[in-house]
């Protein structure tokens, strides 16, 4: 029996699975729904009401007096732009990849519905947040990172799902 070698048709199918694997895996979902858009089929209009609805929660927290820990779900630059207005909450990094099932499942609980009072949940973009995936130690997306009002780490964890979740995670 003469035996041949593999074809590179086969190494390329077999490093197509590879890489697939590793990114389903890499999510902590084992099985991808078919039906979820993907970055590169999410319509114009999905974005625009995605960003419609983030805007709107920034300008109800912004309607309401500083003293007040309103919860808030904001882009990492209006947060940086803002900072003083989430004062008296508890502010957590989300390292979100539009990829991942599991980030785009948090981020439509946390736009469907309010985010509880006293959080204030901020969406870093875990593709491009390269230095601030290296201060808090982000090696996945889904991460959730507690932080202080000097920017410092309180507690990291990841896997939740909604904002009364987080919140309960905090300290």
């Amino acid at each position: 029996m003469t035996r041949r070698s593999p074809s590179r048709t086969q190494f390329t199918v077999t490093a197509l699975a590879l890489g697939t694997a590793l990114t389903v895996s890499a999510c902590g979902s084992t099985a991808v729904p078919s039906a979820a858009p993907t970055a590169a089929t999410t319509s114009m209009a999905d974005k625009t009401a995605m960003a419609d609805k983030t805007a709107m929660a920034d300008k109800t927290a912004m309607a309401e007096s500083p003293g007040m820990a309103h919860g808030a779900y904001v882009s990492y630059a209006d947060y940086q732009a803002k900072m003083t207005m989430y004062q008296g909450s508890k502010v957590v990094l989300f390292f979100h990849a539009s990829w991942c099932p599991d980030c785009r499942a948090t981020e439509t609980a946390l736009t469907g519905s309010p985010v509880p009072d006293g959080l204030t949940v901020v969406k870093v973009d875990y593709d491009t947040a390269v230095e601030l995936k290296q201060k808090y130690g982000i090696t996945q997306q889904h991460t959730f990172v507690q932080i202080d009002s000097a920017g410092m780490s309180v507690k990291k964890w990841t896997g939740t799902k909604d904002g009364a979740a987080i919140k309960a995670q905090t300290t």
